[in-house]
């Protein structure tokens, strides 16, 4: 693949230390570039973000981590292993999925377990379709990741290849959710494997079957959690990043780009620092971006933002029994979850949470006895709800607390203290389209190429990454779009082959 960007490339300024513009000038450092990064926060992460209260060292941002061998590929590009940076844990069961009649089911990546408990859940049949589902999953992740998740592309017609083929052969096109019932026709089992479709922003009914990768990287590659929280990711990545060379200006907000007959020559900042470069990758939030770039994107239709959440923060007693890691608790009107907050903009009826305890794999991050609730409930965006968040905000955390007691930890109202509620008013403020932390939704029109693009009409060596342009929302794809980042910069340089691509491979 040729260069997208022409002329020199020795320096790079990298605007945002979030997961995508640390890959970014990990990747770029490694392929000997000179790199700087200007985060107007005091440490890296982006949306990856931090909170410390009270004793608690709080995930403000994404909490579930899939992909291990991504995260590889950003350490190998500087030469570093990401074991001697990152104490990286498994989580097992990936999941703990909870459903109103009161059954459970834990989720495990390994396939005799999750053959096993799938057995003794629904029976014999569904443990069957469960490795029909396993194997074509699988299939899906190989034919997708090279050809379609961690590829640039020119135009729509970049589409037109033998994997575009292969994709639309085993159902890449079809509806998500009817694509598993093939295997899997219980209904509670069969929400193990669609509910990602949330992180793409789409009901399970109207998303491609090509997004059920997720599914594969959750249920098959596994779940993980760095030992001291998410922020120990970006943490690692920025300290293999500086010891490279790369230089860190934190505390730097950037307001203004020089742009010489459409090449950008320097970087301006509100501390007044000017910073020459020869290229410039932007993470920022897309309105920011355009604006800083004088450009007004051309589409025939307005973007359409997923939905959002609302995520309180709980500080409680150590809860007896523990509670898993991660645990779904899936409300009894799972389907009228998606007519409420996407087509109604209204709060779920029926609640279904994510519950994560991520003191039950470190246990430093709450104070001693004490346990560390991150509790997320989907909601409408700005766009489209009809939510008064100035005031009802507090009043739902309770309710979501409450829930939470009722169906998982009955002792958790005892002592329960909410350190913090997010809510899609508060996600605006951050600068976040409509109000959601996960950008752009995926549908159709807003996939591979019909996706803002990661290059920009009439500026040479302007580049983009982050969760609004390719490949789009989650750790994994933020990784991978940092380094569409550098391939535009630097042109392609192959990826190694890692030990869960030998894995794939064998599956």
């Amino acid at each position: 693949m040729s260069r997208a960007i022409r002329g020199a490339s020795d320096h790079v300024v990298v605007v945002g230390a979030g997961l995508a513009g640390l890959s970014a000038a990990l990747h770029l450092a490694g392929r000997g570039r000179r790199v700087t990064v200007v985060e107007r926060r005091p440490w890296p992460g982006g949306r990856a973000g931090r909170l410390d209260l009270d004793g608690y060292r709080i995930d403000t941002g994404p909490t579930v981590l899939t992909m291990p061998d991504i995260i590889d590929d950003v350490f190998a590009a500087v030469g570093e292993t990401r074991s001697s940076r990152l104490d990286l844990l498994p989580v097992e069961p990936a999941y703990r999925a909870a459903f109103a009649d009161g059954s459970c089911l834990d989720v495990h990546s390994d396939q005799e377990r999750m053959t096993a408990a799938i057995t003794e859940f629904a029976g014999q049949e569904q443990a069957a379709g469960y490795r029909r589902l396993r194997a074509w999953l699988t299939h899906l992740y190989r034919i997708e990741f090279d050809g379609f998740i961690a590829a640039n592309f020119e135009s729509p017609l970049s589409l037109l290849t033998p994997a575009l083929a292969r994709l639309a052969a085993i159902g890449g096109f079809r509806n998500w959710d009817s694509m598993v019932k093939r295997h899997i026709t219980n209904d509670r089992l069969r929400r193990v494997f669609t509910f990602q479709s949330l992180y793409a922003g789409v009901a399970p009914h109207n998303a491609l079957a090509a997004y059920a990768v997720i599914a594969y990287m959750d249920t098959i590659a596994g779940v993980y959690f760095p030992h001291g929280g998410m922020r120990a990711l970006p943490d690692a990545m920025a300290a293999a990043a500086a010891d490279a060379g790369v230089r860190f200006c934190y505390g730097s907000t950037v307001t203004k780009l020089d742009n010489a007959t459409g090449r950008i020559t320097a970087v301006h900042t509100e501390q007044g620092e000017r910073i020459p470069c020869d290229a410039v990758v932007l993470t920022t939030e897309l309105p920011h971006t355009y604006a800083l770039l004088g450009r007004t994107p051309r589409r025939l239709r307005a973007l359409r933002p997923s939905p959002s959440a609302v995520v309180v923060h709980v500080g409680c007693r150590q809860i007896s029994p523990p509670t898993r890691h991660h645990t779904i608790l899936f409300g009894a009107a799972w389907h009228q979850t998606f007519t409420d907050i996407i087509d109604h903009g209204r709060l779920m009826s029926d609640p279904s949470l994510l519950v994560t305890r991520p003191t039950a794999s470190d246990s430093s991050l709450a104070p001693a006895g004490r346990d560390l609730l991150y509790l997320l409930a989907p909601a409408p965006n700005l766009g489209n709800g009809i939510v008064d968040w100035s005031d009802g905000g507090r009043r739902y955390a309770d309710d979501i607390v409450e829930t939470v007691r009722r169906r998982l930890a009955a002792d958790l109202a005892d002592d329960a203290e909410v350190l913090e509620v997010v809510t899609p008013a508060d996600w605006a403020r951050q600068g976040m389209v409509a109000g959601t932390p996960f950008a752009l939704a995926h549908t159709f029109g807003q996939t591979g190429p019909f996706r803002p693009a990661n290059t920009v009409r009439g500026i040479d060596n302007a580049v983009l990454a982050g969760s609004s342009t390719v490949p789009g929302v989650g750790v994994p794809t933020a990784l991978i779009s940092g380094r569409l980042a550098a391939d535009r910069i630097t042109g392609l340089v192959a990826r190694p082959t890692t030990h869960l691509d030998l894995k794939a491979q064998k599956a």
